[in-house]
C-alpha cells in the first residue's frame, strides 16, 4: 500500500449533514475524509494491520461477487455442511485468500476462522477454490498450488493453533457471515468480517458488505466499514476509491421509538421485550406498545453493521442451549459498534469475553444472549430483560 499523505488527508475534512434523513432520522452529524485511511497513522497503533485487513477484505468481497455471478449456473458450488448450514466455494475461497494475504505480512499472528479444508477435499472442489483465489490474490498469483490454498484454509481451522490460558494476539475471520443471504439474491445482505485481537482486546475490525444499499445518489452499492480502537468507525464505497465517512450509532433514547433487528432464526415473541411491545414491520402509525422491527437479514454481522451505521438502534440475540455462539459472528461487529458510540453486552450487562474458550478462542458464552445497542437505550433494554428473566 502507498504511504498516506497526512497533510492532504487533513485538508480534505469537511462537515456534512446526514445524507438520507428519511431512513436515518436520528443519526448524528458525521464528516468525510479522502485517504487510504481516514485518520493519521500516528493515531492508530495498528495501522499496518488495519491497512492489510482493508486490502484483504476488499479482495475477498471481489471474490464473493465473482462467485455469486456464476453460482446459480453451477449447482456443485453450493453444498451443505453436517449441521445443514449452506457453504459455497466462496466461503473457502475467502478464507484462503484472507489467510494468504495476512500471513504474507504477519506470519506469526494466528488466524481463527470458520472453515477447514477437509470438507472441501471430500467434495472435490479444491480446483474451483484455487482458481478463484488465484484470480484475486496479490502474492504468487499463478504460483499458488492446491497445497498452498489448502494450507491457507487450514491455518484458520479448528486444530491449527492452541492458545492455552494466556493473553494472545490473533485474527478472527468470518469468511461469509450470512451464506443463506449470499444464496438468496441481490438484495439479501452478507458480510466478510475480520478483526484483530491483542491481549484479549479487539483492536481493529473491517467488514465488507458487497450489496449494502448505498447512501449516494449514483445508485452505487456495497460498503467497507473499518474501526480502530480510539479512532472511530468509518465507511466508504466498496472496491472503489472514494471518501471515508465517519459513522455513529443513532441518537434514539426511547425504546418504543427504536428500530430493532433480530436473528432470522428467532421470533420477536421468543424475546423478553415481547412482553412490553408488539413488533411491526411497517413504521406507519406505531402505537406506544409497538416497536419497529426491521426486515431480517441473514447473519449477525449485518445487524452489527446496521447498528454501527445508524440504520438500526438495537440488535437482540437469544442464546440457545442447543446452539453454540461463534466468536467470528461477533468480534468485528463489537468493535465497529463500540467505536461508533454504541454498546455490546450479554443479557446481564457484562462485556462479551473472547477468552472463555481458553484453548481455541472459537466460542463465546454470553449469559442469556447478546444486546447490541446505540448505548443510550442499553440500560433500559437490560432492565426490561432482567424483569422478565429473573433466572439470568
Amino acid at each position: 500500500m502507498h504511504a498516506l499523505d497526512t497533510g492532504a488527508r487533513l485538508s480534505a475534512v469537511r462537515f456534512l449533514p446526514v445524507l438520507n434523513p428519511s431512513t436515518t432520522p436520528l443519526r448524528r452529524r458525521y464528516f468525510i475524509v479522502r485517504a487510504n485511511l481516514p485518520f493519521p497513522k500516528h493515531q492508530a497503533k495498528y495501522h499496518k494491520e488495519l491497512e492489510a485487513a482493508i486490502d484483504a477484505v476488499d479482495r475477498a468481497c471481489g471474490l464473493c461477487v465473482d462467485v455469486k455471478r456464476s453460482i446459480f449456473s453451477s449447482k456443485e458450488k453450493i453444498l451443505e455442511k453436517n449441521d445443514q448450514s449452506p457453504v459455497t466455494i466462496a466461503d473457502f475461497g475467502v478464507q484462503a485468500l484472507v489467510s494468504l494475504e495476512l500471513s504474507k505480512l504477519f506470519p506469526s499472528i494466528p488466524l481463527v476462522a470458520e472453515e477447514d479444508s477437509l470438507f472441501l477435499r471430500e467434495n472435490n472442489l479444491v480446483s474451483s477454490v484455487v482458481s478463484e483465489v488465484i484470480a484475486k490474490a496479490s502474492i504468487g498469483d499463478n504460483q499458488l498450488s492446491d497445497a498452498d490454498v489448502l494450507e491457507a484454509i487450514d491455518r484458520g481451522g479448528k486444530d491449527a493453533y492452541t492458545f492455552c490460558n494466556k493473553p494472545a494476539t490473533y485474527w478472527v475471520l468470518d469468511p461469509i457471515d450470512g451464506t443463506r443471504g449470499f444464496l438468496k439474491g441481490d438484495d439479501a445482505l452478507y458480510v466478510v468480517g475480520l478483526a484483530l485481537v491483542v491481549d484479549n482486546e479487539i483492536v481493529l475490525g473491517v467488514m465488507g458488505c458487497p450489496n449494502w444499499p448505498g447512501d449516494d445518489s449514483d445508485g452505487s452499492t456495497g460498503t467497507l466499514m473499518l474501526s480502530h480502537i480510539g479512532c472511530g468507525t468509518w465507511t466508504k464505497s466498496l472496491q472503489v476509491s472514494g471518501d471515508w465517512t465517519r459513522r455513529f450509532v443513532d441518537a434514539c433514547g426511547l425504546v418504543n421509538k427504536a428500530r430493532f433487528c433480530i436473528q432470522e432464526s428467532q421470533t420477536w415473541e421468543s424475546l423478553p421485550l415481547s412482553g412490553f411491545f408488539n413488533a411491526k414491520i411497517d413504521s406507519d402509525d406505531l402505537h406506544r406498545n409497538e416497536i419497529l422491527l426491521l426486515p431480517t437479514c441473514c447473519g449477525s454481522l449485518c445487524k452489527y453493521l446496521m447498528v454501527a451505521s445508524g440504520r438500526a438502534s438495537v440488535f437482540l440475540l437469544r442464546a440457545r442451549t442447543q446452539r453454540t455462539i461463534k466468536s467470528w459472528d461477533h468480534a468485528v461487529g463489537i468493535i465497529c459498534v463500540h467505536e461508533a458510540g454504541g454498546k455490546v453486552t450479554d443479557w446481564e450487562g457484562d462485556e462479551i469475553s473472547l477468552e472463555e474458550d481458553q484453548s481455541e478462542r472459537r466460542l463465546i458464552f454470553p449469559a442469556g444472549g447478546v444486546v447490541v445497542s446505540n448505548g443510550s437505550l442499553h440500560h433500559q433494554i437490560l432492565e426490561m430483560i432482567s424483569s422478565t428473566s429473573p433466572t439470568l
